[in-house]
């Protein structure tokens, strides 16, 4: 059960602040299985949203550039978005796609901070505690940290500091665009992290799981938008 109020959340995130779980690396002989996941919602909305907002999340594993796995799953936020608190509305709509995987990923790409965070314990990594998968957070922009972006060289990365501790780094995927912040999240360190969006994106700006994720979330809300306008009206 994920928890239902702000309390709840954070007495959850200063335990996972100061778990300590055993490192994942990568599989030898083998690329990983990469997996991603996302969450959307109604087009339109602005604001923080509340409570009961339709919602479509999908996931999807990849492996060397072959689908292995894909799911997605209709549901709803379980409150309104909080910086910081970004688990009680998405963690529960997150955790139901990557339950519905017919193929479990080595390792889960989230759109969401985890040691860059108030308590040192955003959604990548609480998804990851809750799932049991090495996760990596891979965001557009930091929550907290700061730190000068890299050189203008795919591969090239600069660090992301919060109250002086290392939380997270910019990564240049590709040359003359905006760097990722990427995120060590749960049992994974911050080079395991780099190596695998560097490994997943394929000369792209973001990584192709979560790109298919995404793309996944989007049809199925646009393919319920389409249900509804079907419907006779007074139904």
């Amino acid at each position: 059960m994920w928890p239902t109020s702000p309390a709840q959340l954070i007495e959850v995130q200063r335990t996972l602040a100061e778990a300590a779980p055993t490192p994942w690396r990568p599989p030898r002989g083998e690329p990983p299985a990469i997996g991603a996941v996302v969450v959307v919602f109604a087009r339109g909305q602005t604001g923080a949203g509340a409570r009961g907002d339709p919602a479509w999340s999908a996931a999807a594993v990849i492996r060397r550039r072959q689908l292995l796995a894909e799911a997605t799953v209709a549901g709803a936020a379980a409150d309104l978005y909080v910086p910081g608190l970004l688990a009680l509305r998405e963690g529960a709509c997150l955790e139901s796609a990557v339950r519905a995987l017919s193929a479990a990923p080595d390792v889960l790409l989230v759109d969401a901070t985890a040691r860059d965070h108030p308590r040192r314990a955003g959604l990548a990594l609480h998804l990851g505690a809750v799932t049991d998968v090495p996760t990596v957070g891979v965001t557009h922009r930091p929550l907290l940290a700061r730190g000068e972006w890299p050189d203008d060289d795919r591969g090239a990365c600069s660090p992301l500091v919060l109250e002086g501790e290392g939380v997270a780094a910019w990564l240049r995927t590709r040359r003359g665009v905006r760097p990722l912040a990427i995120h060590p999240g749960w049992r994974t360190t911050l080079q395991v992290a780099i190596d695998i969006v560097m490994m997943a994106t394929h000369g792209h700006r973001t990584s192709e799981p979560l790109r298919h994720a995404r793309w996944l979330a989007r049809i199925a809300r646009a393919h319920a938008a389409q249900t509804v306008a079907r419907r006779p009206s007074g139904e």
